[in-house]
């Protein structure tokens, strides 16, 4: 047998399973097609199943969120409230509770400015008591006698004596009463700055009275479950997401930075070959001087009440939050005076190594020392400080751990958004493909189909032209042939 035998018999075998299988596939054409069309839509059916559900999903999860937000706002509203009215209390008790006192004072000035006033008043001298002497002297008729002209002189040097008289009393009381105007001007003034302390009293206790009435406002909106509210808390949990976030990248940097400070010499004191896993034993030492630090950073502010992370805390007697308070704060300065004395023996430990390696290198002992000091003392200070610093980092951490909540709700429901519209997508491509996939069936089985289009169409001729014969003549018929003739 030759190639071209043994090829071609191969080939006959092979075009033989092929129409074997293209005559099965059209014989099956019926049903696959069905099948086909209903595993599509049953697939398609499906995914939009799941769309739905994970629209509800996220319908349910916005709504939680809404509800958590507005809860969590309603929360720190309260509390904003809260100290808002402590303060309130504390200007009415500072500003108004003084105000008997302002009180008396004010109305001391203005008994001795009504005392004064009235003691100014000028009082019209008394008429005297010889007007009517005067008249009857004055109508004695004038005669030349001696005697009388010489009473009418004494006369005349009396009444000149009672009027000098009556001038200087009246110069008297006029300065009496100057006297007593001008002693008015200092309880005036006196008067005028008590006015003007009380306007200012008066004017604190109004702007935090309107302060608490703002956050009142606020916390009633809240309450109420309104839009404008929810859009506001959602805008002012992002920027504090976002702030919080800043912040703690800060403090990740500062602790960084402390970590380094303390690891070289704790390699010293725990030993540089130890080791936990992969770490060396110095660095978990110095991270959880740093960690500790860190919690007795957070137990003082929330014994202080500045954080509120852990209720039971806030919720402890005032004496046991403050011993708590102490006891945290005492251990927090321990750990500040180990990490500064730990800088200072890093700094001798780098010292030593220097000279070290100087000796080595036939350098002798390195000169200029002199501002060791410098160096020794800003580390020592770094070592000191940081650990106060990172206490802070309790307030960005309750906001970033507050806001996380609500930021990680919206992910998640724009992550449900969008598989549900996905699988929508997908639900759609199916429904299309199932005319596609019907489409490419019949590519393969085309030579059976055309074959069958053949016999089909030449029946139709047949069965048409067999109408034709035994239709009756007529014009109508004639018409519907000529139709028929060109629909062909």
């Amino acid at each position: 047998m030759t190639v071209a035998e043994l090829f071609g018999g191969e080939l006959m075998n092979t075009l033989a399973l092929i129409a074997i299988a293209v005559a099965a596939l059209y014989f099956a054409r019926a049903p696959m097609r069905g099948l086909i069309a209903s595993m599509c839509r049953a697939i398609a059916q499906g995914l939009r199943f799941a769309s739905q559900s994970l629209i509800d999903a996220r319908t349910n999860l916005t709504a939680r969120n809404r509800e958590v937000l507005l809860a969590a706002g309603r929360d720190a509203a309260a509390r904003m409230v809260e100290r808002e009215f402590e303060r309130f209390g504390d200007t009415v008790r500072r500003d108004l509770g003084q105000y008997p006192s302002l009180h008396q004072a004010l109305a001391e000035r203005a008994t001795n400015l009504d005392n004064d006033y009235a003691e100014s008043t000028a009082t019209p001298p008394a008429p005297p008591g010889w007007a009517e002497a005067v008249e009857a002297v004055a109508a004695v008729p004038a005669k030349a006698d001696p005697v009388l002209r010489q009473v009418l002189e004494s006369i005349h040097g009396s009444f000149k004596d009672a009027a000098d008289e009556a001038s200087d009393d009246y110069r008297k009381d006029c300065r009496t009463r100057h006297k007593h105007l001008n002693d008015m001007a200092p309880s005036w003034r006196e008067a005028l700055k008590l006015l003007s302390e009380v306007k200012s009293r008066l004017e604190t206790t109004n702007a935090r009275a309107a302060s608490v009435d703002q956050h009142m406002k606020k916390y009633e909106e809240i309450s109420a479950d309104t839009d404008r509210a929810a859009a506001s808390l959602q805008s002012s949990a992002l920027v504090q997401f976002f702030i919080a976030g800043l912040v703690l990248i800060v403090a990740a940097g500062g602790a960084v930075v402390n970590f380094h400070l303390i690891a070289r010499p704790m390699s010293e004191m725990v030993g540089g070959n130890a080791y936990v896993g992969a770490f060396q034993m110095a660095d978990i030492a110095a991270l959880v001087i740093i960690l500790v630090e860190l919690s007795m950073g957070l137990f003082v502010m929330e014994c202080l009440r500045i954080t509120n992370l852990f209720p039971a805390v806030s919720a402890l007697p005032d004496h046991v939050r403050q011993k708590l308070a102490i006891t945290a704060f005492g251990l927090l300065f321990s750990l500040a005076c180990v990490e500064a004395g730990l800088a200072y023996m890093r700094e001798l430990l780098l010292q030593d190594e220097l000279a070290t390696a100087a000796l080595l290198r036939g350098d002798g002992i390195a000169a200029g020392t002199s501002f060791l000091w410098i160096t020794t003392a800003a580390q020592m200070g770094m070592g000191f400080i940081l650990p106060f610093a990172l206490t802070f980092v309790a307030i960005p951490l309750e906001t970033f751990v507050h806001s996380l909540r609500a930021v990680l709700g919206w992910a998640a429901a724009g992550l449900l958004l969008t598989t549900s519209f996905m699988l929508r997508l997908l639900a759609q491509g199916f429904d299309e493909g199932a005319a596609v996939l019907a489409q490419l069936y019949d590519v393969v089985i085309f030579a059976p189909l055309w074959v069958e289009k053949r016999l089909t169409g030449a029946g139709d001729s047949e069965a048409k032209a067999a109408h034709r014969k035994t239709a009756p003549v007529g014009a109508k018929a004639m018409m519907q042939d000529v139709e028929e003739r060109l629909a062909s």
